[in-house]
């Protein structure tokens, strides 16, 4: 089980890393994409993309960080929870705006996009609640690995889901 947990913290850490990452690259255009998802005024637009982005980042420390890896799930969770209320509000008002999760994209938000806030959401869960113990290396590189593969999965899901819907 402690496994897990190491696989858990990879793939949680590295997903939030991208999406900062990408957040930060294109910040101009992640501002622009806030008002369609939380209903805030111009002057907080900016803050709020700041604090998205902070948060972001200060989750894969918080990760990798052992005696504070227990926060950095805690965080995800709530990010993630947060995340998926925003997209859900917007959906319910019939927003279509582009997904800037992790970076520039034409891909307008929908239910695939709470489904994958979902299944982060189970999987930072899981590592939050995963024992914490020390582990032989070989079996921690595996663990690491399969969070690394998942991660990659999840960062790709819009493009993997789009070329699913096209060849259809």
């Amino acid at each position: 089980m402690e496994y897990v947990r190491a696989g858990c913290a990879t793939l949680i850490a590295l997903v939030f890393l991208a999406s900062a990452v990408a957040k930060l690259r294109d910040l101009p255009g992640f501002r622009r994409s806030l008002p369609a998802l939380a209903p805030v005024g111009a002057g907080l637009v900016r803050p709020l993309a700041m604090l998205v982005v902070a948060l972001e980042a200060a989750t894969p420390i918080l990760l990798v960080t052992p005696p504070a890896t227990s926060y950095g799930f805690a965080l995800a969770c709530a990010l993630l929870i947060a995340f998926s209320a925003a997209i859900a509000v917007a959906l319910r008002r019939g927003r279509q705006a582009p997904c800037r999760c992790f970076g520039a994209s034409s891909t307008p938000i929908g239910p695939r996009h709470l489904v994958r806030n979902a299944t982060l959401l189970g999987i930072a869960g899981l590592g939050w609640l995963a024992p914490e113990r020390l582990f032989p290396p070989a079996g921690g590189a595996v663990a690491v690995a399969a969070g690394l593969f998942g991660a990659i999965l999840i960062v790709s899901f819009d493009d993997i889901a789009d070329l699913f819907a096209r060849s259809s």
